[in-house]
């Protein structure tokens, strides 16, 4: 395989992973391992196989799969909500190496999507994203999980289901990011009335602190609840600046100060207001946001 198509085939699995597994990090250790395996082949068995992209796919995704069986006994005793780890969009927040600037542009791993991810099977997940957003076919879906294509089709289909269920917006289009960049002037400026003006009545917010720094161990729930725990971030950090920028290709804030981003805020609206708020927290998602302190 020549250093073109590696880091075609790196990039497209990298995209795969995180969509599956919802952080880069366990993304980039399964394509590692995908890539070992194949050096482990042997250049014999390896001028054997005519798709390598192919043996890629497969062997990245049933590595996916164990993860993803592993990964609930994980989350089980997860300190709060757990969130994916989001992705910088802007270019001031990534760096030049990072593989993740093309896979952050997609609104496909919209924060709101991926959460939906989350709430399929894992083999429910393998099918749906392999057919709905990699274009893969059922007969090739089949043999990564070892089903029938008949089992594969009704097992998208269920997650096209789930994804029909959700009617909130993450949208980068004008409109949206005036009322964002409103929400977080009104947020900065410590105006509870703005707030809750732009909140929806039954907004939910939730944040993950990974049990390693101060956050919500609950879902804060009702415009007023969260508008008072927004601003008792500010008493407790008066020097936190807020940016209006984008986070897995949709408006979003992020929350920084001297130098070390302390949060980023996803957002989803409905009908023109704030309905669900996306708070990460977690040092260890946060990393590729820290390019602001280098």
């Amino acid at each position: 395989m020549d250093e073109d198509l590696h880091d075609d085939a790196r990039r497209m699995l990298l995209n795969l992973g995180y969509r599956l597994l919802g952080t880069m990090t366990d993304a980039e250790d399964v394509v590692q391992e995908t890539f070992l395996r194949w050096v482990r082949l042997g250049a014999v068995a390896r001028a054997e196989i005519r798709n390598p992209q192919g043996w890629l796919v497969t062997t990245a995704s049933r590595l996916c799969l164990d993860v993803l069986g592993s990964a609930r006994h994980r989350r089980e005793r997860y300190v709060g909500p757990w969130l994916p780890e989001p992705l910088p969009t802007d270019p001031r927040w990534q760096r030049a190496d990072d593989p993740v600037e093309l896979i952050a542009q997609d609104e496909t791993i919209a924060m709101a999507l991926l959460l939906v991810y989350e709430t399929m099977r894992p083999a429910e997940r393998v099918a749906f994203i392999l057919h709905d957003v990699f274009q893969y076919r059922f007969r090739e879906i089949a043999e990564i999980l070892g089903r029938s294509e008949h089992a594969c089709r009704q097992l998208a289909s269920a997650g096209r289901r789930r994804l029909r269920d959700v009617a909130l917006t993450s949208r980068t289009d004008t409109a949206a990011r005036e009322l964002v960049r409103a929400f977080a002037s009104a947020w900065e400026t410590g105006d509870p009335d703005g707030l809750i003006a732009l909140l929806d009545p039954s907004a939910v917010a939730m944040t993950d602190g990974g049990g390693t720094v101060s956050a919500a161990i609950e879902p804060v729930t009702g415009a007023n609840a969260i508008a008072a725990f927004l601003l008792a971030v500010f008493t407790r950090q008066p020097d936190l600046a807020l940016t209006v920028t984008s986070v897995n290709g949709t408006v979003a804030i992020v929350a920084h100060a001297a130098g070390t981003v302390h949060a980023t805020i996803a957002v989803a609206l409905e009908a023109g207001r704030v309905r669900r708020l996306w708070v990460m927290r977690n040092p260890d998602k946060l990393r590729r946001w820290q390019v602001i302190s280098a």
